[in-house]
């Protein structure tokens, strides 16, 4: 699995659709609404590197609404979730 992290800038009144849009992209999981220089952040996760080209310009960068983005690739995912998930062995925790 590939992960791509993708900062997005939209017009400012477009927004909310623009994030519906992106969201409903195969390919991406989730989208935010960010606080900072960008206003969105999609993650994005692709079984192979080529993919995210298809994902990404071919596909997020073309929503109306959408003036730049900015994507990162990750390396690895470190996730307490993830690893406790990885570890458990279907117990319940104790309280």
């Amino acid at each position: 699995m590939v992960t791509a992290i993708v900062h997005i800038k939209a017009e400012v009144d477009r927004i909310p659709e623009v994030a519906q849009t992106i969201a409903e992209i195969q390919g991406v999981s989730e989208v935010y609404s960010i606080t900072g220089e960008y206003d969105l952040l999609a993650m994005v996760r692709v079984s192979a590197y080529e993919e995210i080209a298809e994902v990404v310009p071919g596909r997020i960068n073309k929503v109306a609404g959408v003036l730049q983005t900015e994507t990162h690739i990750a390396f690895r995912a470190y996730s307490k979730h993830d690893l406790e998930a990885a570890f458990s062995i279907g117990f319940p925790e104790a309280d």
